[in-house]
């Protein structure tokens, strides 16, 4: 989500020349942003909002409550991919911790605090203390991506790195015990979604925006929503949210790694459609795709005020129209926070440059 994301070369586009003793006269031409990776950005971000829009329209509805368990099949997992295809060079440089710092921990650890104050302003948890070991609502992203770029230089030397997380992330399940502290359990158990990014080249993301992949994501997506409605009364959707053990689901434990493998075969194919979907050309919301970093921490704000001022409490706000208008303004508020003049105000707090704070030179 970061802005860091994009600034990568786009699919296809040949490295940089190793640079000579003699260095060009002529500077560098700065990386262009990838418009493909941009728009997909914006429009799972946007989908994030609906989803928490949809989460108290879930009672009594159960065509909501499908596609919200559609919904969270896939976004979190696909921003999840993304960030790990965009983590591939992490090395532990001096360079690349300061972004760390500065586009992960500062926001972090802003958010918790800020987050935290307003749960007590709302009441919905007067007593809730300031834990920066406890990510509270949307920090948990945050908190996971910190250490999952930190370790990125261990998936990217072990010899099977995507069997090894699904090996931690199914152990995970089965570990009740692992508590709060950074949302390890969410953390693990989203850990090979990543791991899945690290693995990806250019000619992977070329391969899933063919025209034959596209054609058959609409089928593909028709019969996930469709078993998505029949699994409802059958199955717990807290699966997809990855934040417990099978225990806590009051599940045998042995569901835990069973659904690991499931969720995730699932998770990978609606994401690959949900990707071979995002337009590779520049379109009008393209630039948004720099602010979702934004959007995402903001957006909270916004979804916890609809729940604390009543505005679900209205009946018409549960049927076909009122669900159509609460998604419709999900995303238009997601939308605005995106946009340049809220990316300039908060800035300095989501992506600040802290020269102050760090020392020697950056390589």
């Amino acid at each position: 989500m970061s802005d860091t994301v994009a600034t990568a070369r786009p699919p296809g586009e040949a490295a940089p020349a190793a640079r000579t003793g003699q260095q060009d006269a002529a500077p560098r031409p700065p990386r262009q942003r990838d418009a493909f990776f941009d728009n997909a950005k914006y429009l799972a971000i946007v989908l994030v909002a609906v989803g928490h829009a949809w989460e108290p329209l879930r009672p009594g509805s159960r065509a909501v409550t499908a596609l919200y368990m559609l919904v969270y099949a896939f976004h979190m997992p696909a921003f999840i991919i993304v960030s790990g295809y965009f983590s591939r060079t992490f090395d532990g440089s001096p360079a690349r911790l300061k972004r760390l710092v500065t586009g992960v921990v500062v926001p972090y650890v802003v958010f918790e605090t800020a987050y935290t104050l307003f749960t007590r302003w709302t009441s919905q948890d007067p007593d809730r203390p300031v834990s920066l070991l406890d990510p509270l609502y949307l920090t948990w992203f945050l908190a996971a991506l910190f250490v999952w770029r930190l370790t990125t230089p261990v998936w990217r030397h072990v010899r099977w790195p995507l069997p090894l997380a699904l090996a931690v992330a199914m152990l995970a399940t089965l570990s009740p015990s692992l508590g709060h502290d950074l949302d390890l359990q969410r953390t693990l158990q989203f850990l090979p979604y990543f791991v899945l990014g690290l693995l990806l080249r250019p000619e992977h993301f070329r391969l899933v925006r063919r025209r034959a992949v596209r054609i058959l994501a609409v089928p593909v997506a028709g019969c996930a929503l469709g078993v998505a409605y029949w699994a409802v009364p059958r199955m717990n959707y807290a699966w997809f949210f990855h934040a417990d053990s099978a225990r806590e689901l009051a599940a045998p434990f042995w569901y835990g790694p069973l659904m690991t493998l499931a969720a995730f075969g699932c998770s990978a194919v609606l994401v690959a459609c949900f990707l071979a979907w995002a337009p590779g050309r520049r379109t009008w919301f393209t630039a948004l795709g720099a602010g979702t970093l934004y959007g995402y921490l903001l957006h909270g704000f916004a979804a916890q005020a609809a729940k604390h001022w009543g505005w679900y409490e209205p009946a018409w706000v549960h049927r076909p129209a009122g669900v159509l208008l609460v998604t419709v303004v999900a995303g238009a508020v997601m939308t605005a926070l995106c946009t340049p003049p809220v990316r300039r105000v908060f800035r300095c707090v989501t992506e600040p440059g802290m020269p102050w704070a760090f020392a020697g030179r950056e390589r």
